[in-house]
């Protein structure tokens, strides 16, 4: 079902349906596998060349009775393979309509029918999912190998993560090897909401999605973030930025697993890997009152840090220089170059990146772009790029936390083993996890029952 799914994500179906009701019908068949559904009409509906998306249309053959067009002028002037919905004998003009039906439907096909189709169409649909991505992170320093030894040790459970960082440290990329790496999950969709881009009053119809009429405009049912994420990993990036009433609307749904469309009377059942990210303290906020208690208590069962490209030190600097300049110009052309000069390796070692990762990317492109030209490594023209980098020009950005995540989060399990008088099963229950998963978090923070007696002795 999920390789299935995966394969099915990168198509697009046209819908023109003419005087039968089939494209709720088409929608509702490919709904649990992602595909995207255009309700369409008219011989030039399409948008221009080039389509980034395999394209397919399914179209009843009573627009034709009413277009001035055969068949095959549709076909010839969209570029696309087409599935008639039609009954299999018609008594018409042959060359009105597609010559000896190759690929037609009929009027109560069923989504099995449907599947069929597409597959004779889009051989690749049969195809196995591609294989995953190598992991190409680079991680030279200490603090990097610290990380994603901890993304090892939790990718592989259901619980929420929540990853702390400055603007640019690469917060997505992590969430994307927690979602790679979990086996239950990672063959499903990655789905990136940055909640500080939600528009107001659009919240609900983002994230919950809506019925076929819930509003003007609405022609087809819509699939929300959440259930576009089922199967797989919701991301959401910037959480610290959510408004508070709608923090509780997400809580409610992380809680329930199960949410209802605008315009809908039925629930829909929801089962994702939850990772957010924020560059802002979120228990300070929740301090302030700007961020729901219960909610963070909710997100932060797994709390990371990713180090900044300062904390990763001059090594890992020009390491990922490098990484980023081979995807830019391709391994041959970069292999051809002369070594790296020492001055340019200093150059980057001792600049401050007040970006981050994505500044350092974005210099590694200028670069790429310099040394192309001259075909070698021309400091005149390089060096005046690194004049505004040098760490007295910023300030640098104060830490989102005032103790480290890892700290708190042992702090947070010994305060739940008291309240819970060193019960393991009740702690856990509090906490939201597993026995297991508590056992394990104890014995990484090297928490031990004999902890409870000194405490008493205080």
């Amino acid at each position: 079902m999920k390789a299935d799914r995966l394969a099915y994500e990168a198509l697009e179906l046209y819908v023109w349906e003419g005087k039968h009701d089939i494209a709720d019908r088409v929608a509702r068949f490919m709904a649990p596998f992602g595909v995207e559904v255009i309700r369409a009409g008219g011989i030039d509906f399409l948008p221009p060349e080039p389509r980034l998306k395999p394209s397919v249309a399914v179209i009843s053959v009573s627009v034709i009775d009413q277009g001035n067009f055969t068949a095959l002028d549709w076909e010839g002037a969209q570029g696309m393979p087409v599935i008639w919905v039609a009954q299999p004998q018609r008594n018409v003009d042959p060359g009105r309509y597609p010559p000896e039906y190759a690929h037609i439907l009929q009027h109560d096909f069923t989504g099995a029918d449907l599947q069929a189709q597409l597959r004779k169409l889009l051989p690749d649909l049969n195809a196995p999912a591609p294989e995953k991505p190598q992991n190409d992170l680079v991680a030279a320093s200490p603090a990097m190998r610290d990380l994603l030894e901890s993304v090892d040790t939790f990718a592989d459970c259901d619980s929420s993560v929540m990853l702390y960082g400055e603007t640019g440290v690469g917060k997505e990329r992590i969430a994307r090897l927690f979602h790679e790496r979990n086996r239950t999950y990672g063959t499903g969709p990655f789905v990136g909401v940055n909640c500080g881009a939600i528009p107001d009053g659009l919240f609900e119809s983002l994230f919950f999605g809506h019925a076929k009429g819930a509003f003007t405009g609405a022609q087809f049912a819509h699939r929300g973030y959440f259930e576009q994420a089922t199967g797989g990993t919701l991301f959401l990036d910037e959480i610290g930025d959510l408004p508070l009433y709608q923090q509780v609307k997400l809580l409610r749904v992380i809680e329930e697993m199960a949410l209802t469309r605008l315009g809908a009377t039925v629930p829909v059942k929801l089962d994702f890997r939850l990772v957010a990210a924020t560059n802002k303290d979120l228990r300070g906020a929740v301090a302030e009152g700007k961020f729901r208690a219960d909610l963070y208590f909710r997100l932060a069962v797994i709390e990371l840090q990713i180090p900044t490209l300062e904390e990763r030190g001059a090594e890992e600097k020009v390491a990922l220089m490098q990484s980023f300049m081979r995807g830019v110009m391709g391994e041959t052309e970069y292999a051809a170059l002369p070594p790296m000069p020492d001055w340019l390796h200093g150059a980057i070692g001792s600049a401050y990146f007040a970006g981050n990762v994505r500044e350092l990317r974005n210099l590694a492109e200028r670069l790429s772009i310099l040394v192309r030209q001259a075909g070698t490594w021309d400091a005149r023209r390089m060096r005046p790029l690194f004049n505004h980098l040098r760490p007295d020009s910023f300030e640098p950005a104060p830490r989102s936390l005032a103790v480290s995540p890892a700290s708190a989060e042992r702090q947070r399990i010994i305060a739940a083993l008291d309240a819970n008088s060193w019960r393991r099963q009740d702690t856990a229950a509090s906490l939201g996890i597993s026995r297991k998963v508590l056992w394990e978090k104890m014995r990484k923070f090297q928490i031990a029952d004999a902890e409870s007696d000194v405490r008493e002795l205080e």
